[in-house]
């Protein structure tokens, strides 16, 4: 097991070396003058120019390149060209609040997702089974921004229940910061006003994330159960007087739930990519709110990043699913 996490870690670095390239080159293919853009409109040819060598703009790709992937391995990600700080801080201050997101929803998916499809598949063709269906077609086939402005038009406009967006209502003082993540952070250090303010402004932007991915473990985990509810070894378990209870949650769902890891593992992935359109609709200060504001302003730098950034907890991800395998399946071995 060891040796197999050593070797994903190493192949690692080539997948961040190889999105690193592909970005790069991307981003700088497209028709723009960086330099131009952070000089600002007003600003003479001679001062964009000076500025184009300062920021090493007039140099080849491939040295540019070279120069950022030095500074990457000492951990510096070069300077926004949009907030004029360092990336490696703006992403300190952007990314606990898409972890945050990201960890709500896929939790939101989980307590969900998988009871939804426990159910559907011991009870086939019930009410339930009949809903389950229901909210699986419709997390597959709604868009994501559509079901965002739809829950702000009922539970903010209509019903006046939850915030339109942000983190905290305007004016609120953040909670001293541990981690960075609001709810988390409000909760250990006893600030409960900040506490309910923060799940009030999370909710809605967090079940809007979660529910494709909710549709897909449940449709995933309903089809893993009824596949594990007709083997042999399941019905040996009925014959030896085994409580129904006992034999859906002791005997058929650990085994069942081995596809619904995987897809997990996928939807991470999934879920960092819808929290870009999330976090622009509910104005949630993440890496996908900093990441398209980067993409409009043409900051390489930022772009780059936080591509790397959602790389690296892609990978890392589907590693921690493949060691899971193995606690729910003593049979699966890495060598």
């Amino acid at each position: 097991m060891k040796t197999f996490i050593l070797r994903r870690l190493a192949l690692l670095v080539f997948v961040l070396l190889g999105v690193s390239l592909l970005t790069f080159f991307i981003s700088h293919v497209v028709p723009a003058d960086p330099a131009r853009l952070a000089a600002g409109a007003h600003a003479t040819g001679k001062q964009v120019e000076a500025l184009r060598q300062k920021m090493g703009f007039d140099r080849p790709l491939p040295e540019q390149y070279w120069r950022y992937l030095t500074g990457l391995v000492r951990g510096d990600l070069g300077y926004s060209l949009a907030s004029r700080r360092p990336v490696v801080e703006d992403l300190k201050d952007y990314f606990p609040a898409t972890v945050e997101l990201t960890v709500a929803a896929m939790v939101i998916c989980l307590i969900v997702g998988i009871p939804l499809g426990v159910v559907s598949a011991v009870r086939k063709n019930s009410w339930v089974d009949h809903l389950g269906r229901v909210v699986c077609i419709g997390g597959v086939a709604l868009p994501i921004f559509w079901l965002a402005l739809l829950f702000q038009l009922i539970f903010y406009r209509w019903l006046g229940l939850v915030p339109a967006g942000g983190r905290l209502d305007p004016g609120m003082v953040h909670p001293q910061t541990i981690t960075g993540l609001y709810v988390l952070d409000s909760l250990v250090t006893g600030n409960w006003s900040v506490l309910q303010n923060s799940l009030a402004h999370l909710v809605m932007p967090a079940i809007t994330l979660a529910f494709a991915s909710l549709a897909w473990v449940a449709r995933v985990t309903r089809t893993s159960m009824l596949e594990t509810l007709g083997q042999d070894y399941i019905r040996t378990a009925r014959g030896k007087g085994h409580s129904e209870r006992g034999v859906v949650f002791q005997h058929a769902l650990r085994n069942a739930l081995i596809p619904t890891v995987t897809l997990v593992g996928l939807q991470t992935g999934a879920l960092l990519a819808g929290a870009f359109l999330v976090e622009i609709i509910f104005s949630w200060p993440g890496i996908g709110y900093y990441t398209v504001n980067a993409i409009m302003a043409m900051d390489f730098n930022a772009i780059i990043s936080t591509t790397l950034l959602v790389a690296v907890v892609y990978t890392v991800t589907n590693l921690v699913v493949d060691v899971a395998y193995v606690a729910l399946d003593p049979r699966i071995k890495y060598q």
